[in-house]
């Protein structure tokens, strides 16, 4: 292949997550209930934390900023998909497949460090409750938000810069429902060996970090839980960080299998369905996680919906 016709290659094609015609209208209808129940949800989060005064602390706002990114992250990704499942050929522009890179890619890598950040608020919350008003004080949870968008903007644009020096000419059909990183190298047919450290490094570090991060509050914050003498004392400790370890657990499990290996002996199929997770079931699962084993959630929708009933 000539030059020219590198050049000529502006678009690409989503493979989508399925190449078999009779299950795209079942997961066409699975994925816009999805879909939507994460808009509902989120928005929802997002709306009652702030119209209710008593969550207006440390901890709600990181989860409603957790609920931002889970929205951007599926409306980024989702839209897209479910368009696989209704054309012949989804086609999508080079300009446009860059674009969704970035966002997914700050966003993404925002998550990981926000649910570190929602852990390291948990252990303060347990482990020095006299001093959580001092240490999450107002100013510390404004670096902390900052560090975490700092931490996706930086590693999306890392990614992104690498990618765009890139030649993409082996073909154009990219195996996957949109634009993810390790798809796009398997299409280039320039050396991707930078690209690949960078992603190995980076997706160490935007991975690994967080999650010792989140192990390591959690072993402080067992071991408090533990010296707590009244049973009732210990169950309303673990209530408030069971939820947050299994969304813990579902998104950086299904994170690490796609990332945390090299391109070469990663099945792209296998990877489709772990993407699955991180895009669309998990922006899905944190609000109703959160909610339903929340107490002042609970309550905080109850006295939302009484309130709207008598107006």
């Amino acid at each position: 292949m000539d030059i020219e016709d590198i050049l000529l290659m502006t678009e690409f094609v989503l493979a989508g997550l399925t190449e078999q015609p009779e299950l795209h209208l079942p997961l066409f209808l699975l994925f816009l209930g999805i879909y939507v129940l994460t808009v509902v949800g989120n928005l929802g989060m997002i709306t009652l934390i702030s119209l209710s005064s008593h969550l207006h602390t440390p901890m709600y706002y990181l989860l409603s900023s957790l609920s931002f990114i889970d929205l951007c992250n599926s409306t980024i990704v989702t839209p897209k998909m479910l368009v696989n499942f209704v054309v012949e050929k989804n086609v999508i522009s080079f300009p446009q497949c860059m674009t969704q890179l970035y966002f997914f890619l700050v966003f993404g890598i925002s998550e990981c460090h926000m649910l570190a950040t929602m852990a390291y608020d948990r252990y303060v919350a347990i482990c020095s409750p006299l001093l959580y008003n001092v240490t999450m004080s107002p100013q510390v949870c404004c670096w902390l938000f900052a560090e975490v968008y700092s931490m996706g903007l930086v590693g999306a644009t890392a990614h992104t810069v690498c990618l765009l020096r890139l030649l993409f000419c082996k073909a154009d059909v990219i195996n996957h429902y949109f634009c993810d990183l390790l798809p796009l190298l398997e299409l280039s047919c320039s050396s991707t060996f930078i690209n690949e450290v960078v992603a190995l490094c980076l997706s160490a570090f935007n991975i690994l970090l967080p999650a010792l991060t989140i192990l390591s509050s959690y072993i402080f914050i067992i071991a408090s839980i533990l010296r707590i003498r009244s049973t009732e004392g210990r169950f309303k400790a673990f209530s408030t960080c069971s939820s947050h370890i299994l969304a813990v657990a579902v998104f950086f499990g299904s994170l690490s299998f796609m990332y945390l290996q090299p391109s070469s002996v990663s099945s792209m199929n296998r990877g489709k369905v772990s993407s699955v997770f991180y895009t669309t079931v998990v922006p899905m699962l944190n609000p109703l996680i959160y909610s339903l084993k929340n107490r002042d959630v609970k309550i905080a929708l109850k006295k939302f919906f009484e309130k709207r009933k008598f107006v």
